[in-house]
């Protein structure tokens, strides 16, 4: 048996219930996984409202880090007792141990903690597909300015040191001072708090009035419409999240008005969707961490039993940095 967070019903962090759950034994292609740490994500809250809704009872939670306890048929790159993390489809990783598809989880290097693990994998991965594989048209080179949203977040903080490791000119944006601060404490050039200042004007200020060639955007409906106003022509519009709310539908031929920009939605899932690649990106984020250009900040920790204030936490942005529930 496990003890695992379940929801019964989509609905608010009240939903969130401690239940024991059986575990059984990994069949062909699984692992079956003791967790150390799991990570905290805003796609969590999706699942728990039912934004993107799951089959009832669900344990939700997609990242994680722990020992592997049992190994099915066919699995070859884990072994009974290797440290590892993973984020991974499908959710289940708000648990003690918990049986999962083995082909997203990785081997944890020695030299990077559980808690490290568990708070960077979704994180870092997205961090990783990003800013090397979600590109404009005419590449990304040191020098270019790019714009980042919650840039003071868990996968913001991640992709403004890696930006600077990169040698681009990484504008975040945070909801106040303080968030700003951090951002700039962790490689963004410039911080726009954007309650106070309009972002688009300023991003024109900063880059001469020429626009970023990409703008990085989990936020959504909020900050949709001003984000495409700061794109040089030929830009790209990259949304990864919505944590204001899903995007309103919009004209295709707003984009040509705006300079022939392009728009992407990327997830995560769509790039780690093979063993091969998981272990490219991670591999990366493996080495980038190691090296000390990026530091995962774990700023906030809970127990398993408090995930339902952790999840009031997150939807009030009263997080900043990775959100690790221990066990």
């Amino acid at each position: 048996m496990s003890l695992a967070v379940q929801i019964r019903q989509h609905g608010g962090p009240e939903e969130l219930q401690i239940v024991d759950v059986p575990v059984g034994e990994p069949g062909p292609g699984e692992i079956r996984i003791r967790h150390r740490a799991v990570g905290l994500n805003f796609i969590d809250v999706y699942h728990r409202t039912g934004l993107y809704p799951l089959g009832m009872p669900a344990t939700i939670g997609m990242e994680g880090a722990g020992v592997v306890e049992a190994v099915g048929e066919g699995v070859t790159h884990l072994q009974v007792g290797d440290r590892a993390a993973y984020a991974s489809n499908p959710p289940g990783a708000y648990c003690e141990v918990r049986v999962m598809p083995a082909k997203c989880v990785c081997k944890l290097p020695d030299a990077i903690s559980f808690e490290t693990g568990a708070a960077m994998m979704l994180k870092g991965l997205t961090a990783q597909y990003l800013l090397k594989k979600t590109l404009p048209v005419e590449g990304l080179h040191s020098g270019d300015h790019v714009l980042f949203h919650a840039a003071a977040g868990g996968v913001g903080l991640i992709a403004s040191q890696w930006a600077k490791a990169l040698g681009l000119q990484l504008i975040g944006t945070a909801g106040t001072d303080a968030k700003c601060q951090l951002a700039l404490a962790n490689g963004a050039a410039h911080a726009i708090n954007y309650n106070t200042e309009d972002f688009a004007a300023r991003v024109k200020e900063i880059t001469g009035g020429k626009g970023v060639k990409v703008v990085y955007d989990s936020v959504g409906k909020d900050t949709w419409d001003k984000s495409l106003d700061c794109l040089r022509p030929f830009g790209l519009m990259a949304s990864f999240g919505n944590a204001s709310g899903p995007v309103a539908p919009f004209a295709p031929g707003s984009l040509g008005a705006k300079g022939s920009i392009y728009v992407t939605r990327q997830t995560l899932f769509t790039h780690i969707a093979t063993r091969e690649s998981t272990q490219a990106m991670a591999d990366e984020l493996f080495a980038v961490v190691a090296s000390g250009q990026v530091k995962i900040h774990i700023d906030q920790r809970y127990p398993l039993a408090d995930v339902q204030k952790a999840h009031r936490d997150l939807e009030a942005r009263k997080t900043t940095g990775c959100t690790i529930l221990t066990l």
